[in-house]
């Protein structure tokens, strides 16, 4: 080779590189500002709300959450009512005390040394799943981050220091660490878990940790939230000390005649995973995290004062990192504590941010959920995301309460922002609504997240009912348990005149966790189903309702057989039926018809009748094991889509081939990533292999999951 010719070849070379280096960093960049959508939510907070619908109903009919102390935690009132507390009032969960310790299998003596915090933390957790519609059971051994906002309280000291038989449990009952690690050990997440404490910023920093852990392939889902209980009255002292309470307890965000924050209780929690992920996987999509920012205030004017410039960089820093204009923020939901230190600083960085070179009449919209529910604490950041959420869904921005005229400390002029006295529509600007959320904590550590609306997703028409009977599964950890969710279904069934048995059957088996007692009501039509959930409520005889207990056969196993299983139509009759059977079928010959000797499509042989020509196909080898494997793969896909996830597949001859594909074995030369039990993600397989482990899209289903949601599996 001549000396023009190597360099030509070097060169050759060295240019083939430099263009996969550039592929390779586009993509990193990619990845790195790649969208997340919020599939799932669930919350409890002030007001007697349970859900994000709660909570919803709660700003958009302008309630006040704000009540009496509670009676039930051993708080010396009378001491608070002489002078202990400037105000006697709060927003509570007062159901927090409660917890249903069996469900998860938790000692009575263990709860009772455990946090409320993580007792609650706990169940929404569980409840942010099934609202998503991914059964909890399919998370164990994947890579699920938890990351929630969560800081130490008193509980332990005060009320279980003299209490017997609580050695050894105080020290996970009451570290924050746990709060997050509990989670993931009786889920079994093998993601990061993480508790995050920068005060009332704390679930937003835990958003923003997430959103990192998601797009550098860390995590492959997240479950991300805060929590405040209160255990012991201190921070109503504390602040009275200080004079930053509220007499009447309630924030008066932005107005006039804030006089201090007014303290509450609650906990959110809502999962995230990739936009491309939740659509790949068919999940719903509530909202998209577009970008977030965390900074410091640094040396500002005091350790808890704010400090307007950083709070000015940060929101920059969000909108630079999400690619999103000024101009295109319609509202944020802001910190609005109402106290007369930090609203007048957060109004005046909003005005010099976000406020500046708006077009005439669309100004920054903003409003604070602080004035329905209190301040949160470490869970006030997750209920501005909640909130927000639900408002770009229904396209509606609630007013602010307890605002008698926008602060006179703020110069309203040197911008166009506005504060939400009344509630007004979302602004129509043909482009998806956006929404900032602020979170800041006494620490300093300040964070911002940008939320966008949901891509549009044309709706799937109910799937028809063809007369069958179909099975509808419920279930619960006990006899008790599994009556009340048949109530709870029934009177969801019963309020949605839409839903039909066939959508509702294959979200309740595919999208809800199998708990040990069951039951299968056998229906074919809406009034069947309503008969037989009643009867199962109320422990009456009927013959479409059977139920039992799972006696935990232990692991399950598929086999695949080898040549010699072949029969003309081999499936003909599945694929009429089954779209998943279908679509699997088709991928898998529409890559081997290429590689076979013959001239008839794979599918054709197959599905010939029996005694012609091209049945006769079928006993040849070269079409025979082709074919063996296209329906095995495509018969396990529909197995998986049904809920069956083997622990173990096996099989002879053209039925290993199947198993190890099953099991997502790269058949390529390059191995596939997998783990001990097969992958975590089924898009480490081969495009035609789905591992059994993949959650299954179905997309003409897509409506009933939040119907079962909310008709509760809550512990």
């Amino acid at each position: 080779m001549s000396d023009a010719d190597k360099l030509r070849d070097y060169l050759k070379r060295a240019t083939e590189e430099l263009l996969q280096t550039r592929r390779q960093l586009t993509e990193v960049e990619s990845a790195s500002r790649e969208p997340l959508a919020i599939v799932g939510m669930a919350c409890r907070f002030p007001g007697d709300v349970n859900s994000p619908d709660d909570l919803w109903d709660v700003v958009v009919n302008g309630r006040d959450a704000i009540a009496g102390f509670p009676t039930d935690r051993g708080w010396d009132l009378a001491a608070l009512r002489g002078g202990g507390s400037a105000t006697q009032l709060g927003g509570f969960v007062y159901d927090a005390t409660r917890f249903d310790a069996a469900f998860f299998g938790i000692s009575p003596r263990e709860a009772l040394a455990m946090d409320p915090q993580q007792r609650i933390l706990l169940e929404t957790a569980w409840e942010a799943f099934e609202r998503a519609g991914i059964p909890t059971g399919s998370l164990k051994e994947t890579r699920t981050g938890v990351f929630v906002g969560g800081t130490t309280r008193s509980y332990l000291e005060e009320k279980t220091a003299k209490a017997p038989g609580l050695e050894g449990y105080r020290l996970t009952g009451g570290t924050a660490s746990v709060m997050s690690g509990r989670i993931s050990y009786l889920l079994g997440l093998e993601g990061p878990s993480v508790t995050v404490d920068t005060a009332s910023s704390s679930s937003l920093v835990a958003l923003h940790l997430a959103a990192q852990s998601l797009r550098l392939g860390e995590s492959d889902l997240a479950l991300v939230g805060g929590v405040t209980v209160m255990s012991t009255p201190d921070v109503f002292v504390e602040f009275t000390r200080h004079g930053g309470l509220a007499e009447d307890g309630r924030c008066k965000s932005f107005a006039e005649a804030a006089d201090g924050t007014g303290w509450a209780e609650g906990v959110g929690v809502i999962v995230v995973e990739r936009l491309s992920t939740a659509q790949e996987l068919g999940h719903r999509v509530l909202a998209v995290v577009k970008g977030s920012a965390v900074n410091q205030d640094g040396a500002s004017n005091g350790l808890t004062a704010p400090s307007g410039p950083s709070q000015q960089r940060l929101i920059r820093d969000a909108l630079a990192r999400s690619g999103v204009s000024p101009l295109e923020i319609d509202a944020v939901e802001a910190h609005g504590t109402g106290t007369r230190l930090g609203d007048p600083i957060e109004a005046q960085a909003l005005l010099a941010t976000l406020g500046q070179g708006r077009e005439a009449g669309r100004p920054l919209w903003i409003g604070s959920v602080k004035s329905n529910i209190g301040h949160t604490e470490v869970a006030s950041g997750v209920a501005g995301v909640i909130k927000m959420v639900e408002a770009m869904r229904y396209g509606v921005l609630p007013k602010t309460l307890h605002v008698d005229r926008p602060s006179t400390h703020v110069d309203w002029s040197v911008g166009d922002v506005r504060l939400l006295t009344e509630q007004i529509p979302w602004p129509e600007t043909g482009r998806p609504r956006r929404a900032g959320v602020s979170g800041f904590g006494i620490s300093g550590t300040n964070a911002h997240v940008i939320l966008e609306q949901a891509p549009e997703v044309a709706e799937a028409a109910p799937t028809p009912d063809d007369g069958a009977p179909k099975p509808v599964l419920v279930s619960g950890r006990s006899a008790a348990a599994l009556r009340a969710q048949a109530e709870r279904l029934a009177a969801w069934v019963a309020a949605d005149p839409e839903l039909t048995v066939a959508d509702l059957a294959w979200s309740a088996a595919t999208t809800r966790s199998s708990l040990d007692h069951r039951a299968v009501v056998v229906a074919a039509d809406r009034s069947e189903v309503l008969s037989g959930l009643r009867a199962l409520a109320e422990d009456a005889a009927d013959p479409a309702v059977v139920s039992n207990v799972a006696r935990g056969l232990g692991r399950v196993a598929v086999v695949f057989s080898g040549q010699g299983a072949q029969r003309a139509g081999m499936g003909r009759a599945l694929a009429a039926r089954f779209p998943v059977f279908a679509d699997a079928l088709g991928e898998v010959c529409a890559l081997l018809d290429p590689l076979l000797a013959g001239e008839k499509p794979l599918r054709t042989v197959m599905f010939a009748e029996a005694g012609t020509s091209d049945a006769a196909l079928l006993d040849q080898t070269g079409y025979t094991q082709p074919a063996l494997f296209a329906w095995q793969t495509a018969w396990f896909r529909l197995l998986v889509s049904w809920g069956i996830r083997p622990d173990f597949v096996l099989g002879h001859s053209i039925g290993e081939i199947a198993a190890a594909h099953a099991a997502g074995v790269s058949l390529s030369k390059t191995p596939a990533r997998s783990s001990r039990r097969g992958p975590t993600s089924c898009r480490h397989c081969r495009p035609a292999a789905p591992c059994w482990r993949s959650r299954p899209r179905r997309p003409s289903s897509r409506r009933c999951w939040p119907a079962l949601a909310a008709s509760g599996s809550r512990p």
